[in-house]
């Protein structure tokens, strides 16, 4: 149920803003406004299965809360997952790129004593 919750509310959507999702929840939108959130669920499926699953919680004071904690939760598990993704990460090792300029170099070099020595004086 909270995953659900999370879902629905920690997107943030172009068309309505979550307080105006919670105010239509709680009964203390204008009828113009119902109307105007009542079209947007009617344009959306996913808004009205939205504002349906909001519908079911049973403590709707508790809803704002429980948005707050989830946000947390959520932005906490990015942050740990952006962790894990920076320590796959290869680290920036410059001994390598010295390494493979020393190599050519040294390639360079000998190409240069070979030709050297093929030449008849």
């Amino acid at each position: 149920m909270s995953y659900d919750i999370l879902k629905i509310l920690s997107a943030s959507n172009k068309d309505i803003d979550n307080q105006k999702l919670m105010d239509y929840l709680a009964g203390h939108l204008s009828s113009k406004e119902t109307h105007e959130v009542e079209k947007w669920m009617a344009d959306s499926e996913f808004a009205n299965d939205a504002v349906e699953g909001l519908q079911q919680v049973q403590n709707k004071k508790n809803i704002e809360t429980l948005v707050e904690q989830l946000n947390k939760d959520l932005h906490k598990k990015l942050e740990q997952k952006n962790i894990r993704k920076e320590k796959r990460k290869l680290k920036d090792l410059p001994w390598i790129y010295y390494t493979i300029i020393l190599i050519l170099l040294l390639m360079v070099i000998t190409w240069f004593l070979i030709q050297r020595m093929n030449v008849k004086p």
